[in-house]
């Protein structure tokens, strides 16, 4: 019998550990479950005092998920000639962090660092619209741009990661008459739902360093971490980093309930090596060079994705219609024992069936997937 999201926010919150992380695929419910914490930490009230439960809100938890980006949105009236402009909801988030807490160039510091050094944005005085411009030197810069949409998610998850620096910073300091500002006092939990899936893979290896080392700073004891990802190369650099003794898997059933499994030891470091068996079969069929060692290489994948899964043989994982006939083009590919068996290169079909299967495992079990995005300033 699973669990509701209230129950496993219930269980997350019971922990009381300083850091725990989930991995799930896509659509298995992570953001409604940081509502459903944030929900348990500061329950919503019916009264007229909105403002006063915004700001209860965000002196005892800190989120970060899909409904942050919701926050911004573009105004481009390109048929009259408008220039691109970001604009910022009237909403307290923002208002604490650029505002009252003035984070506007730390938030350009870190954009830049992650994006491009001269791709530039201005707030306006009332922080209530952002523009992005090329700086080109000698005080000259491009006409106002329209980022691309990797690059908003950048600079929006900048405006929170700003924020969190100031958080740790100021929580560090143990006598809170000395802290200088009391406004994170309350503060008990930072929860961080998939922060920027559209990097690259080395920046956003450098962005999981860079947050673990963060987290790490924290010596606060109040203070507690969730972090929930879909990105398995983002989730293994994290988990190493932090040092983590265990991780967690968040599952939904077909009933619409859910569970959250303890994965402990190594089955949390098998995340980094799939990923380089995932893009070596893929160029080998890009490039129509599939040898007999990539079926070795195809079970392997499989294996480690069954062992993650808590799958008992890696055969669970092929389609269930063809499942024995699969298993058996794998096994006597991969595992031949008989010299004349050996043969140098598969036949048109087998190398089909080699598509057919990492096809299987990348769709049906939602492996992560980088989307490239288009840059509109060309």
């Amino acid at each position: 019998m699973g669990k509701s999201l209230m129950e496993i926010a219930l269980q997350l919150k019971g922990a009381q550990k300083k850091v725990q992380l989930i991995y799930a695929f896509n659509g298995m419910g992570k953001t409604r479950l940081s509502r459903e914490f944030k929900q348990l930490i500061v329950p919503n009230t019916d009264s007229d005092e909105d403002a006063e439960q915004t700001d209860l809100t965000r002196r005892k938890i800190l989120y970060y998920n899909a409904f942050t980006e919701d926050l911004f949105y573009w105004k481009n009236d390109l048929e009259f000639g408008a220039d691109p402009k970001l604009i910022i909801q009237p909403n307290e988030f923002t208002k604490w962090v650029l505002e009252e807490q003035g984070q506007d160039q730390n938030i350009v510091a870190n954009f830049q660092h992650y994006t491009n050094e001269k791709l530039t944005p201005h707030f306006t005085e009332d922080f209530s619209e952002v523009t992005f411009s090329l700086e080109r030197g000698d005080d000259v810069r491009s006409g106002n741009l329209k980022i691309s949409k990797g690059e908003e998610s950048n600079f929006i998850w900048s405006v929170f990661y700003s924020l969190l620096e100031q958080v740790i910073s100021v929580l560090n300091v143990a006598d809170p008459i000395e802290r200088e500002t009391d406004q994170f006092n309350q503060l008990e939990y930072v929860f961080i739902d998939d922060p920027v899936s559209s990097l690259d893979e080395s920046h956003l290896i450098e962005l999981a360093v860079n947050l673990a080392q963060l987290i790490k700073s924290s010596e606060s004891k109040e203070l507690k971490f969730i972090v929930t990802t879909h990105n398995s190369l983002f989730y293994n650099v994290l988990y190493n980093e932090v040092k983590a003794k265990s991780g967690n898997i968040l599952k939904r059933y077909e009933d619409g309930t859910f569970d959250l499994e303890e994965k402990k030891g190594d089955s949390n470091h098998s995340f980094s090596y799939h990923l380089f068996l995932k893009r070596t079969l893929e160029q080998a069929i890009a490039q129509n060079d599939i040898q007999k060692y990539h079926f070795t290489l195809l079970r392997n994948l499989y294996e480690k994705t069954a062992s993650f899964l808590g799958h008992p043989q890696w055969s669970d994982l092929l389609p269930d219609d063809r499942q024995l006939y699969l298993q058996r083009i794998i096994n006597f590919t991969s595992h031949s024992t008989l010299s004349n068996e050996a043969v140098a290169e598969p036949t048109e079909p087998e190398k089909q069936t080699v598509k057919f299967l990492l096809d299987n495992l990348i769709n049906k079990y939602h492996f992560w997937q980088q989307v490239e995005q288009n840059d509109t300033r060309n």
